[in-house]
């Protein structure tokens, strides 16, 4: 298994993920539409690699794209990130999220059949867990029953389109990989996340807050039933979680096996917070706004059957985010910061990695 097709590569975990598979040997074709990352994305990776991928800007809902590439071209295993992610967005606007996510995927996987493609790695997501009864979640667990929105429903009916699709072949293998929050950068400072619109998750925000892109930091509900009122999620760093495909490739067998990949544990977003002024040695400013549609009170993951089965586990903490973060702020080659001066590592901190997580 050689060559790799990586739908979305030029996104955040997309990119990221190519590096690692890029350092373990494999040929890896990008699909990206830049929807909503950056040309520029193939650059940092030509950069941190010495090697630059072959890139073909097409949509998934392109059929007759999609055909051209498959037909000139042959593959071993897709890793499928293409699709579209902000929680907030599917429960405003739900056609266009079914239309992107589910129909693109369905493109995807025809031309994998009619090519002979028989592996993937999908990019699923913690959402598909919906409402449990407890905030640590395996995969063992009933999935898509009270899903709070519409993204995750799209993240589901994909998974069940695989297993429909591995039923009909025994041949074909599918991993799907349940992602909780990615936060951080590349140590390097060179390769980040970098949305084109206004993000969704809580790091982008901190980020363009920190850099005077945004005025403020909304922090959506503190009333939650947690131990600070705030939303608690599991954050991963996205090293990790890059380095968490190469295992799943690496140990991939036929037919669908499904994978937490996060810490295991969970963190606030006022600890999230915290951590970042903790580490720059700056405040950032913060309102406390109503609760978003569709958010949890509190999730995060049981990972140990990755552990077990993929030899991987999550080792870089919520304090390498950070670090990780601020060498990507500063290296930006925009002068980004409205306050004084760039920010600092602080390297006097007391809070220790493991209690940040």
């Amino acid at each position: 298994m050689n060559r790799i097709l990586v739908t979305g590569g030029t996104g955040f975990i997309g990119s990221h993920t190519v590096v690692e598979l890029i350092k373990a040997g494999y040929e890896i074709d990008i699909l990206d539409n830049l929807y909503n990352s950056k040309y520029a994305a193939l650059d940092k990776i030509t950069q941190l690699t010495g090697h630059r991928p072959t890139f073909f800007m097409a949509d998934l809902c392109d059929a007759a794209a999609l055909e051209r590439i498959f037909a000139k071209n042959h593959y071993d295993l897709v890793v499928h990130f293409a699709g579209l992610k902000a929680v907030a967005e599917s429960v405003a606007e739900p056609l266009k999220y079914y239309d992107n996510n589910v129909v693109g995927t369905i493109n995807l996987l025809k031309c994998m059949q009619k090519y002979g493609v028989k592996r993937i790695v999908f990019s699923s997501s913690a959402t598909v867990y919906g409402q449990q009864p407890t905030a640590r979640n395996q995969e063992t667990m009933v999935t898509g029953v009270n899903l709070t929105n519409p993204y995750g429903e799209t993240k589901h009916v994909i998974e069940e389109i695989l297993k429909d699709v591995v039923d009909s072949d025994p041949e074909f293998s599918a991993t799907i990989l349940r992602y909780f929050n990615p936060v951080g950068n590349h140590p390097s400072g060179l390769l980040g996340e970098d949305p084109n619109d206004i993000p969704n998750n809580l790091m982008p925000i901190i980020m363009k807050v920190a850099s005077g892109e945004l005025s403020e930091l909304k922090v959506y509900g503190a009333d939650y039933p947690t131990r600070d009122g705030s939303g608690i999620r599991d954050y991963i760093h996205v090293v990790d979680l890059a380095r968490g495909h190469v295992s799943a490739i690496f140990h991939m067998r036929p037919g669908v096996n499904i994978y937490n990949l996060g810490t295991g544990k969970g963190t606030s977003v006022f600890e999230m917070i915290a951590a970042f002024e903790q580490a720059s040695g700056r405040k950032l400013p913060v309102k406390v706004v109503e609760r978003r549609p569709g958010d949890l009170p509190e999730i995060y993951a049981d990972p140990s059957k990755a552990e077990q089965e993929l030899n991987w586990r999550a080792n870089l903490t919520i304090a390498d985010a950070m670090r990780d973060t601020l060498t990507y702020l500063n290296n930006r080659p925009k002068p980004l910061l409205a306050m004084l001066g760039r920010y600092t590592l602080n390297l006097n901190s007391t809070t220790s990695p493991s209690r940040m997580m």
